[in-house]
């Protein structure tokens, strides 16, 4: 395993910024946990990915807290925020803007869609049609968004959350893997352990804990955490192993579509937030392989053989990713 050693010399960010991330990102998750109780490591999975500039996809079956998860984080942060309900009727348009044409000027003028804030919340996204879930594309990938060719850039931070049902679920549509592939990550809330339901309601019945929550950090305060986060030192024996790992999916003959380069970006990326989390200034192995299953799993796809056999895709994961060896100090 890589230890320490392999860190000095890199120079790139100090203990006091560590300090400083791990201070605030505590602030974000006791903010967060006042509305979802029992579930620290998903609220740390959706920390990790708003410190590594990634967007997030929560799925899960529906009253689990997928939007009070998403909009816990919004309000823990003193940003711009917007919410799109993705219904079946939802237009491209509603997502990105449309220009308008102004009577009293005489010209078109631009007027802005959901899209533009610093956090989007894209409520049950895979109940909207194909053709809008396209237009996040461009949104995600290149933080802009391109109305009648003209191109305007979206504000830093900025974060999709979006929830969405199981495909099983009647009214859905599944993601396209070019849509999928563009978030970092993908969690599972789950149902809350019994001593945190019986807590949620007593809590949660005469009011909603959102109605209270008040902002820990702001906008500005989490570029400069992101800034620390690109610092985090990676030896280059992790970033073979980075490669290594998602490689492994494409060669693997129990998947029909592997992890894909970007995969290999945004595992690392979320890699380096998890150690800064942690209190390190470079990223071990192990942060890695902790982030295959939320960073890659979403990605993939089970061959014909593999699904008829019952293999899931978390099982094929986990094969690949053992059979891969860690790189030692």
């Amino acid at each position: 395993m890589t230890t320490p050693a392999e860190a000095p010399g890199s120079g790139a960010v100090h203990g006091a910024e560590i300090e400083t991330l791990v201070r605030v990102a505590g602030r974000i998750r006791d903010s967060i946990e006042k509305v979802i109780e029992g579930k620290t490591d998903v609220v740390d999975s959706t920390l990790t990915v708003l410190l590594a500039e990634g967007h997030l996809l929560i799925e899960d079956v529906p009253g689990v807290g997928k939007t009070q998860l998403a909009k816990a984080l919004a309000r823990s942060i003193d940003c711009s925020v917007r919410r799109i309900q993705f219904t079946p009727d939802l237009l491209p348009s509603d997502v990105t803007g449309v220009s308008v044409f102004n009577q009293n000027s005489r010209e078109f003028e631009f007027r802005p869609g959901g899209i533009f804030a610093n956090i989007v919340v894209g409520d049950e996204i895979n109940r909207a049609s194909p053709k809008t879930q396209s237009a996040l594309l461009e949104c995600m990938e290149e933080h802009q968004v391109t109305v009648d060719n003209v191109t305007y850039q979206l504000d830093s931070p900025f974060m999709v959350i979006a929830t969405q049902n199981p495909i099983e679920m009647e009214g859905t549509y599944a993601l396209p893997e070019a849509q999928r592939d563009r978030f970092m990550a993908r969690v599972s809330v789950g149902y809350p352990p019994v001593g945190s339901e019986i807590a949620m309601l007593a809590s949660h019945s005469a009011a909603n804990p959102l109605d209270d929550l008040e902002p820990v950090a702001d906008a500005a305060e989490i570029r400069k955490l992101v800034g620390v986060v690109n610092q985090i030192y990676v030896a280059d024996s992790v970033r073979r192993y980075t490669v290594a790992l998602t490689a492994a999916t494409r060669a693997n003959n129990e998947l029909a579509l592997g992890a894909s380069p970007r995969a290999s970006l945004h595992l690392l990326r979320a890699a380096k937030a998890h150690a800064a989390m942690n209190g390190r200034e470079f990223v071990l192995p192990d942060d890695v392989r902790r982030l295959t299953g939320p960073v890659l799993a979403h990605r993939l796809l089970p061959s014909a053989s593999a699904a008829m056999h019952g293999r899931s895709v978390a099982d094929i994961l986990e094969a690949v990713t053992s059979a891969v060896p860690v790189p030692q100090a």
